[in-house]
């Protein structure tokens, strides 16, 4: 089928993916400068299909050279101000033009994400309409934020002013790679600054593209670059970058502790960072519908193969209703088994890499070994004979101190905890280093308030998973990092204040 059709079936999407992997169907070079260039040190790395174990490209390897070339022109880029000093309304047009070529090409770039690391097309497809959401959302934000004017006497006009920091930095993540692109880069184009986008090496493709789509938008050169490439090289030149001002993170916490020290040992450059998660899940007895419930529980660990940082991971169900819900849980996942990610009609695709998928069986071996009870689950699975894929997997009888209920896994497995009071189910969901989501069920308005109070995280879910839009701050608190992604919140991070006491005294 031709790119300007909408695929429906899997056939049809077997069909894209081969035209987009086709000998000049990918975007395998580094973007430095509004050119597609070779890494400096001509290396390259592979990217595989994990749902066959297929090579999709030779994509170029950045480091420490392609980070200082690009620093470069960000900085020559921002201070020429031909981006960081246009009028909001303008830069406005030219990120909602991008909106307009995501959304023509969402297909495609939908089709680069899934098979780069995994996931159902259908989900890459949602993940389209929240990153064209973020582009639109961002850029009507920024022509309607005002500066403030200082209350003061008549002998001096105080301004308050909101300016862009600079060179933002944005290292984003394989599980959503081009909605957590969006997230970090939107906003910090919107106010003004230049951006180096650094993806994840596990799943670079739909970066490249939209670095395309971004000239063709009309994004001046240098004010945005992509640097494919891995953390410990390109990832860490850009950390200790004296040239880069800002440095936005989403990805595990022991990488964003060392993220943190790097900018100590620099600049001191502001570093916004999304990390992981082990997310409680609290059904009380007094919730309606235990089926309906049952099935979000499901979802809320299994969608996107549990490579989540959100995932409700942790399952807290008052004792009194557990065994009739974990029996509903168990039927909910039968419907959640891994399939072809082209196939419109899986749930689940791949796990993005053989070092993931090892991650994620260890961990299923060590519940096994530590005395938790296997309810379903737990051995891999091959789709068509091929890939990486594990079905969805339930312990029970978890207890805090078991790795399985206080690690993240990032994987399709759920601990199931019982308890007896709200006392102690909020002990229990906030015995965690993590705090970047929490959910609650039940019918009780007064203890939903109660809860909702005490629980330590920084999104919490009443009677719904994962619910919320662009309006909404997304991120944590406590080892869950301390950044905002969406919301006019996430510009507060991308830009700075400056106070300007102008005397009127004769």
């Amino acid at each position: 089928m031709s790119r300007s059709e909408s695929p429906k079936t899997l056939a049809d999407w077997q069909a894209l993916a081969a035209s987009l992997t086709s000998e000049t169907g990918l975007e395998t070079l580094a973007f430095i400068d509004d050119a597609f260039v070779a890494a400096v040190s001509g290396e390259t790395f592979t990217t595989t299909n994990p749902a066959t174990g297929e090579a999709l490209a030779e994509v170029a390897s950045c480091d420490a050279a392609d980070a200082e070339l690009a620093v470069g022109h960000a900085r020559a880029a921002f201070e020429a101000g031909e981006w960081s000093r246009l009028a909001p309304g303008r830069r406005k047009k030219v990120l909602l033009r991008l909106a307009e070529l995501l959304e023509a090409h969402k297909h495609e770039l939908a089709l680069l994400d899934t098979l780069d690391m995994g996931k159902p097309v259908t989900s890459s497809l949602g993940d389209m309409a929240g990153a064209i959401a973020c582009f639109r959302y961002q850029a009507e934000c920024i022509d309607k934020l005002y500066g403030e004017v200082a209350p003061t006497g008549e002998e001096a006009l105080a301004l308050v002013l909101r300016e862009p920091l600079g060179v933002v930095a944005s290292i984003v993540p394989w599980n959503f790679p081009l909605m957590m692109t969006a997230w970090k880069v939107a906003p910090a184009l919107a106010a003004g600054n230049s951006v180096i986008l650094k993806p994840s090496e596990k799943s670079p493709l739909s970066a490249l593209r939209l670095a395309a789509l971004a000239r063709e938008a009309g994004l001046p050169p240098g004010v945005f670059q992509v640097l494919p490439g891995f953390g410990h090289t390109v990832g860490k030149a850009l950390a200790l970058s004296m040239g880069v001002d800002c440095l936005a993170f989403t990805g595990s916490t022991a990488t964003g502790k060392q993220l943190m020290q790097y900018a100590g040992q620099s600049n001191l450059k502001r570093v916004y960072l999304e990390c992981g998660g082990k997310s409680p899940n609290i059904v009380f007895a007094d919730c309606k519908n235990l089926g309906r419930v049952a099935k979000h529980a499901a979802a809320a660990i299994f969608h996107n193969q549990g490579e989540v940082c959100i995932a409700g991971s942790r399952l807290l169900v008052e004792n009194s209703i557990r065994e009739a819900f974990i029996d509903q849980v168990l039927e909910a996942a039968k419907g959640m088994q891994p399939g072809d990610p082209l196939d419109p009609e899986s749930f689940m695709g791949a796990i993005v890499d053989e070092a993931q998928y090892r991650r994620i069986l260890g961990y299923i071996e060590k519940g096994r070994e530590e005395g938790a009870r296997l309810r379903v689950g737990g051995e891999a699975t091959r789709v068509d004979g091929k890939g990486l894929f594990i079905p969805p997997t339930v312990f029970d009888g978890v207890t805090p101190e078991m790795a399985i209920g206080r690690e993240e896994i990032f994987g399709p497995v759920l601990s199931v905890f019982g308890f007896d009071s709200e006392e102690q189910a909020v002990a229990m969901a906030n015995d965690s280093v993590y705090g970047l989501a929490a959910g609650l069920w039940s019918q009780d308005i007064d203890r939903i308030m109660r809860v909702t109070r005490r629980l330590h995280s920084g999104q919490v879910f009443v009677n719904n998973w994962a619910g919320g839009d662009q309006t909404m701050p997304f991120g944590g608190v406590k080892q869950s990092g301390n950044g905002r992604d969406k919301s006019h919140h996430s510009l507060e991070e991308y830009s700075t204040l400056k106070s300007v006491w102008m005397s009127l005294a004769p």
